[in-house]
């Protein structure tokens, strides 16, 4: 089999960019998120991008890149929370937002991987999430329909990969990542170790490389605190 391996992030993602495409990008709060290869999105300058992300990254960091150089036209995500570009952009009309819970999103990623076309949820009956979708009734009960997710391409960050692309995550870097792997017509992950083929334990794998297009290996592996707390000394 041929290696999937490219030599760097620009490298990587070398002819699979456009104006107006459907990127999905991993990550949960500053775990998981595909620094190396944003940064290459951001330098190739395209423009108009619908982006599938829980929470676009956080101020300075990851997606973030890309709000900065306005450059999403629209974000399909469940947390705007201390993203402060995200929510300005959103509150003053500049970016356009479907607000997902957060079950609801990373089950409509699974269901695109899956190739499953739509599927019936309670959560966001009665609200607004609820506004233009529609509803059906199962034994006495309302269910929403939602559609699946799918992207042109999608951004994933992983610990270990081999040659042939099989992926293995750490902790909470295991989050949206794997879903949306096989969500994407085209994925490429960037992993901060790539091992000889034959390496990794066939049950410790949690992507196969059927999903997987191209991988590179990172170069930036930041391992940021969200929110640091210290208590102080206490009484003796």
């Amino acid at each position: 089999m041929a290696s999937k391996i490219y030599p760097n992030p620009r490298a990587a993602l070398d002819g699979v960019m456009h104006d107006g495409m459907t990127i999905m990008s991993g990550g949960f709060g500053l775990s998981g998120n595909p620094e190396s290869l944003i940064p290459e999105i951001r330098a190739a300058g395209i423009r108009d991008l619908t982006v599938i992300s829980n929470n676009a990254g956080a101020d300075g960091f990851g997606l973030w890149m890309l709000l900065e150089s306005r450059q999403i036209k629209k974000m399909v995500s469940s947390y705007v929370g201390d993203n402060k570009l995200f929510e300005q952009q959103y509150l003053s009309g500049e970016l356009e937002l479907e607000l997902n819970p957060q079950g609801t999103l990373a089950e409509r990623i699974r269901a695109g991987g899956a190739g499953i076309r739509a599927f019936y949820t309670k959560t966001g009956v009665g609200t607004v999430v609820a506004e233009g979708k529609p509803l059906e009734t199962f034994d006495g009960e309302d269910y929403l329909r939602e559609n699946w997710l799918r992207a042109d391409l999608a951004l994933i960050k992983a610990w270990r990969a081999d040659p042939a692309g099989n992926l293995m995550f750490r902790k909470t870097a295991r989050n949206f990542n794997p879903d949306m792997a096989t969500a994407g017509r085209i994925t490429v992950v960037e992993v901060e170790e790539i091992v000889a083929p034959g390496s990794l334990d066939p049950d410790c794998i949690h992507t196969p490389g059927i999903f997987v297009d191209r991988v590179v290996l990172s170069t930036i592996n930041e391992k940021r605190i969200e929110k640091l707390t210290i208590r102080g000394e206490e009484a003796a």
